[in-house]
């Protein structure tokens, strides 16, 4: 079994307490699921449910983890932020960021999701697996060292590389970032390291609100070590596509690493209620193959996604299935319910060409 699927129960155990994302909850309004957040474990939990439906599971090596060790913790978030967190989760848990609450127990679990993700890199890394996915929550790719943010407690990827570098220290490692909101924790983590190769795939100025910016490329030794790639809303398919090509394909290539990373998020589905982008499930499946092919080029197939964001419980199992097949090479497959109407929802030829053409003037003013 050449890919590998690092999983938790546990981590779909993560609430936000009595915190809501958008809305107070008391008087008139009633409470919500996951204590408010539309970081549900139910996306993911169905995104596991209908592979093992439909025999996908079975492709795969479906294993879990140890936690993060406070070492490798320590790599990347400082004593202060780790032990006030530790503090509160151990009382009623609470928020200490930006939209990003917890529940108590809330610092197990986030350790654990970080954890699945460095699991899978050391995995991937070590010959155990050609690839892995690490499907777990709460997300990571946005909290910076002492500030979560966006449901992201702890920075599951950042705090994978350090632990594989630690062990390896020459290790290059190339992070792309297709979850539909900026990746800039990712980004402020690795800002100033030539490397780390840190690029992301965002809807412009969806959030956060003051990153992501395509002239953000790094300082110091990590200039030009940085890509953002901001689109414009209702970017779809064939642009999505063309940006992997036009844009990613050559900057990795150019970079040339021992190891791709992809945060993986499915918010820019079309359906997604925190976006506004037109990706269907057949996009995340051609990106997977596209990065898959360039990993078997670049660095013998070491290749790890770790799950990130995506809001729709109807069609993020979708995006999933049509990713790890890709990912997996399985023959298995689960049609999209939605494909014929997503289709038809997508940008007609003078939108499509004029966002493909954003995507290439963003490509000369990176040089690429």
């Amino acid at each position: 079994m050449s890919t590998a699927l690092f999983w938790d129960e546990r981590t779909m155990w993560h609430g936000g307490g009595n915190y809501a994302f958008t809305v107070p909850l008391g008087g008139l309004v009633q409470p919500l699921a996951a204590g408010g957040l539309p970081e549900s474990p139910e996306t993911k939990r169905r995104m596991k449910n209908l592979m093992d439906v439909t025999g996908l599971t079975n492709d795969l090596h479906v294993t879990s983890a140890e936690a993060a060790t406070h070492d490798q913790l320590l790599r990347v978030h400082p004593q202060e932020y780790l032990s006030k967190f530790k503090a509160l989760s151990d009382d009623q848990g609470g928020e200490i960021g930006h939209h990003a609450p917890f529940a108590k127990g809330g610092y197990e679990i986030a350790a654990l999701a970080a954890g699945l993700t460095t699991a899978a890199v050391k995995a991937v890394l070590k010959g155990d697996h050609e690839n892995a996915y690490a499907l777990a929550r709460p997300p990571g790719h946005h909290c910076e060292a002492d500030t979560p943010m966006g449901f992201c407690l702890m920075a599951n990827i950042a705090i994978a590389i350090e632990a594989a570098k630690a062990i390896r220290p020459d290790l290059r490692v190339a992070v792309l970032d297709w979850d539909v909101h900026h990746g800039n924790g990712t980004e402020s983590l690795f800002y100033n390291r030539p490397d780390i190769l840190t690029i992301s795939l965002h809807q412009e100025g969806n959030y956060p609100l003051d990153t992501g910016h395509l002239a953000d490329r790094g300082t110091g030794a990590g200039e030009g070590a940085n890509l953002n790639l901001p689109l414009p809303a209702g970017t779809g398919h064939t642009a999505y596509l063309h940006a992997i090509d036009r844009v990613v394909t050559p900057a990795i290539e150019a970079f040339n690493p021992d190891l791709i990373i992809v945060a993986c998020g499915f918010d820019a589905a079309a359906v997604d209620p925190l976006a506004r982008m037109l990706a269907t499930a057949e996009t995340f499946r051609e990106m997977t193959l596209k990065i898959k092919t360039l990993a078997e080029r670049l660095c013998d197939g070491k290749l790890v996604l770790s799950h990130e964001g995506g809001y729709s419980e109807i069609y993020v199992p979708f995006c999933g299935h049509a990713t790890l097949q890709a990912l997996s090479g399985s023959k298995i497959t689960a049609p999209d319910p939605m494909a014929r109407a997503l289709t038809n929802r997508q940008p007609g030829p003078r939108f499509d060409a004029f966002l493909r053409g954003e995507i290439d003037h963003m490509a000369q003013q990176l040089n690429l």
